[in-house]
C-alpha cells in the first residue's frame, strides 16, 4: 500500500505535469483514471469541485481563440439539426428506457443527458422532475462512466475514418454528453475541431433552459432553468476579441493558456472515475445508457459521412 503522504505527492506531481504542453488530454484522462482506480484519489470532493471550477474557466477563455461572427455562424448553422438530435435522443431514450426496465426518473436524466450535456443537464432537471439523490447520482455515473469512453474512443474513429477537423468538431460537440468530454476529445483530434465542437456543444447546452422549463410546466414544479455562466462568458470572449483586435496576440495567449488548462481539468475529472462510481452503474442503466449513446453517435456519423449535417 502506497502511504496516503506519498499518495498525495504523486498526485500532485502528476497534476503538476499537465501544465506541460508535450502531456495531451487523452493522457491526462488515462493517468487520472489509473491514479484513481490504482491508488485512490486522496482530494476526491477536491477534485470534483476544482475540475468543475477549472472546466468553465477554461470553455471561457477559449472564446478567446474566435471571433463572434465565427461563434454565430457554427452556432447558427448548428440550430436545425441540434433540435432535431436532442427530441430524437429523448424520444429514442425513453423507448430504451422502458425496453430495459430502467426506473423511471433514472432513465430521464440519462436520456436528458445525453440528448443535451451530461452532468449539467442532469443537474438541471433532477430537482423539476423531483428525482431521488440515488436516482441521479446512478445516472451521472452513467454519463460519466461513457464520457470517458468517448474522450478516447472518439479521436481513434476521427482518424480510422480520416474524418476533418471540421467534420470531427461537428460529431463531438452533437454526440458526446459532457461539455468537458467535448473540449477534451476535440483538443486531441485538433485546434480547428476545438473551436468548432466547443461552439456546437454550448450552443447545445443552452436547450438546457427550454427543456428544464417545459418539464417544470409539466410536473407543475417552481424550478427556475438558468443560463450556464460559462455559455455567457465563452461569448462575451469572442466579443472582446472581435472589438478588440489590436491585441490580437493577447486573446491568442488566453486561448492557448485555456487548452492547457484543459489537460489539467481531464487529469481531475479522470481522477474522478473511482472504484464506487462503477460499482453503482447498474446493469439497466447502462444497457439503456450504451443503447443510446452508440444510436446517437452512430447516426449523427452517418449522417455527417454522407453531408446531411455540415
Amino acid at each position: 500500500m502506497v502511504g496516503i503522504n506519498l499518495k498525495k505527492i504523486l498526485f500532485l506531481v502528476l497534476l503538476a505535469a499537465c501544465a506541460f504542453p508535450m502531456v495531451s488530454t487523452a493522457h491526462a484522462l488515462i493517468a487520472g483514471i489509473m491514479f484513481s482506480l490504482l491508488l485512490g484519489n486522496p482530494w476526491p470532493q477536491r477534485s470534483s469541485n476544482w475540475s468543475r471550477k477549472l472546466l468553465q474557466l477554461s470553455v471561457v477563455g477559449l472564446g478567446f481563440g474566435q471571433s463572434l461572427g465565427q461563434v454565430w455562424q457554427v452556432g447558427k448553422s448548428s440550430i436545425f439539426y441540434t433540435v432535431i438530435g436532442i427530441s430524437l435522443t429523448l424520444l429514442v431514450g425513453t423507448i430504451l428506457g422502458r425496453f430495459f426496465r430502467t426506473e423511471k426518473n433514472t432513465s430521464t436524466l440519462i436520456s436528458f443527458g445525453t440528448a443535451i450535456c451530461g452532468g449539467s443537464a442532469i443537474a438541471a432537471m433532477a430537482p423539476v422532475i423531483k428525482a431521488k439523490d440515488d436516482e441521479a447520482a446512478l445516472a451521472l455515473a452513467t454519463v460519466f462512466t461513457l464520457n470517458s469512453v468517448a474522450l478516447l474512443v472518439f479521436p481513434f474513429f476521427g482518424h480510422l475514418l480520416h474524418l476533418s477537423q471540421q467534420q470531427f468538431g461537428v460529431w463531438a460537440g452533437l454526440a458526446i454528453h459532457d461539455t468537458s468530454s467535448v473540449v477534451g476529445a476535440a483538443a486531441a483530434y485538433g485546434s480547428e475541431a476545438l473551436a468548432i465542437g466547443t461552439t456546437v456543444k454550448l450552443a447545445r447546452a443552452i436547450w438546457i433552459i427550454p427543456f428544464v422549463l417545459g418539464a417544470a410546466w409539466l410536473t407543475k414544479s417552481e424550478k427556475k432553468a438558468r443560463v450556464p455562466l460559462f455559455i455567457i462568458g465563452f461569448v462575451v470572449a469572442a466579443a472582446i476579441r472581435t472589438l478588440l483586435p489590436q491585441f490580437g496576440q493577447v486573446w491568442t495567449g488566453l486561448a492557448g493558456f485555456s487548452k492547457q488548462a484543459l489537460v489539467i481539468t481531464l487529469f481531475l475529472i479522470g481522477a474522478g472515475l473511482t472504484k464506487e462510481i462503477l460499482k453503482n452503474v447498474g446493469i439497466r442503466p447502462l444497457a439503456q445508457g450504451v443503447g443510446l449513446w452508440l444510436l446517437a453517435s452512430g447516426i449523427t456519423l452517418v449522417a455527417i459521412l454522407n453531408g446531411m449535417i455540415s
